[in-house]
């Protein structure tokens, strides 16, 4: 989980440059204007960030960590191996926000239900026999432990 919230502050980062580049190049105002573009720009942008990097086995967040992302053999995956595993690990937010958008809940409603989604989905991880998270198991892939590279 340490990984996990390591690679949503560096995610700031990228959502920063995004937003600038989308909203220069489409020459939104206010940020509201184009809200729904802006997110479908962010998953496009997120798909390519992740599966560029676990394509090459890890992002900056994981070699931190001394994980890597690997097949079922423990080979390196494909691009389109990892842009799988991308659009699987939506499961962990998907069907949070797809209840809470029906329901019409409120902001802070929302975020209570998506970290309970979250907390049970990975509390499920705990029923694989190896400890993996299910879109790894969807998409093929598991998390190991690497260890790091002496020089």
């Amino acid at each position: 989980m340490a990984c996990w919230l390591y690679e949503g502050m560096l995610m700031f980062g990228v959502v920063f440059i995004a937003g600038y580049l989308f909203s220069t190049l489409s020459q939104t105002r206010n940020a509201m204007d184009n809200r729904h573009g802006l997110q479908a720009f962010l998953f496009v942008i997120f798909g390519i960030y992740f599966a560029w990097f676990w394509a090459k086995g890890q992002t900056l967040a994981m070699k931190t960590w001394n994980i890597r992302v690997v097949d079922r053999h423990g080979k390196a995956i494909s691009q389109a191996r990892a842009l799988l595993r991308y659009t699987l690990s939506w499961i962990w937010f998907l069907p949070a926000l797809g209840a809470s958008a029906a329901l019409g809940l409120s902001g802070a409603e929302t975020a209570v239900i998506i970290g309970g989604w979250v907390a049970i989905w990975a509390i499920l991880s705990r029923f694989h026999p190896e400890g993996q998270f299910w879109h790894d198991v969807l998409a093929g892939t598991r998390l190991i432990h690497s260890q790091p590279l002496s020089r």
